[in-house]
């Protein structure tokens, strides 16, 4: 008789429990569900957000730098009736990107002994990119100057730009006290880093590279086109910041 009273008692206190558990998993969804239907649950970059790059005067360029830059940009990706040059806003990024973390290598190690690295090490120099831009434009200027006249690169012709640019690539073209090869291979990434790169940050102005090559950016996901290939995205790219009409919808 006590074994089947404990029985019945443990099989009631099992139930117990359980429904319990039943109470507070169901009970719990239930007050903290929702249904939304007109905003995001959440705030976008609401941790660290990134600062987005507005247009005006330089930042770290100088005037003459900044020249430069804009061609470099225009004689690297050219412009054509579907995708502008230094209108891309290339410049502009590598300007807002010197003047920033990345120019003054933060969070790197910056302080003797320097010592000559293999190349798959990465940068292993006491310049960081700012000071090495500084020197590199100074000392293209001049060496354009002095081969064509008193001119200016951003004053050469296309065919003269496209020349010179040749020379720094075969080592043709010699840059005082400055390697012009690595001028050119650290203008040719960061400027095209600075063409596909999200709009936020200055470049890809409208998002014209992306557009070009039809990727349809920050998208909230892609559940619906995970499994349907070589097939174009039917909707418009959307940057960090949304769209322009969006913005000029609210107001």
């Amino acid at each position: 008789m006590n074994v089947t009273t404990n029985s019945q008692f443990e099989f009631c206190r099992r139930q117990l429990l359980l429904a319990g558990a039943a109470y507070f998993v169901l009970g719990a969804s239930r007050s903290s569900a929702a249904v939304i239907f007109d905003h995001l649950p959440w705030t976008p970059n609401a941790g660290s957000p990134p600062q987005p790059a507005t247009l005006g005067p330089w930042h770290f360029f100088t005037g003459d730098e900044g020249r430069t830059v804009e061609a470099l940009a225009d004689r690297i990706i050219p412009p054509d009736p579907d995708t502008p040059g230094k209108d891309s806003g290339c410049a502009v990024f590598l300007d807002r990107q010197l003047a920033g973390p990345y120019g003054h290598q933060d969070g790197l190690y910056v302080k003797p002994p320097f010592l000559k690295g293999a190349k798959n090490q990465g940068h292993q120099s006491d310049k960081g990119p700012a000071q090495q831009y500084r020197e590199w434009l100074s000392v293209f200027d001049k060496g354009c100057k002095a081969q064509f006249g008193g001119k200016a690169f951003a004053d050469l012709s296309d065919a003269d730009k496209d020349r010179v640019l040749e020379g720094l690539e075969k080592g043709d073209f010699k840059l005082d006290g400055a390697d012009g090869n690595a001028f050119l291979a650290q203008a040719v990434k960061d400027i095209q880093t600075g063409f596909f790169a999200d709009p936020i940050y200055g470049g890809n102005r409208d998002m014209v590279a992306w557009k070009m090559i039809g990727y349809p950016g920050a998208r909230y996901n892609y559940l619906d086109w995970v499994n349907r290939h070589n097939e174009k995205f039917p909707l418009p790219p959307v940057s960090l910041t949304g769209r322009a009409e969006w913005t000029r919808a609210e107001r």
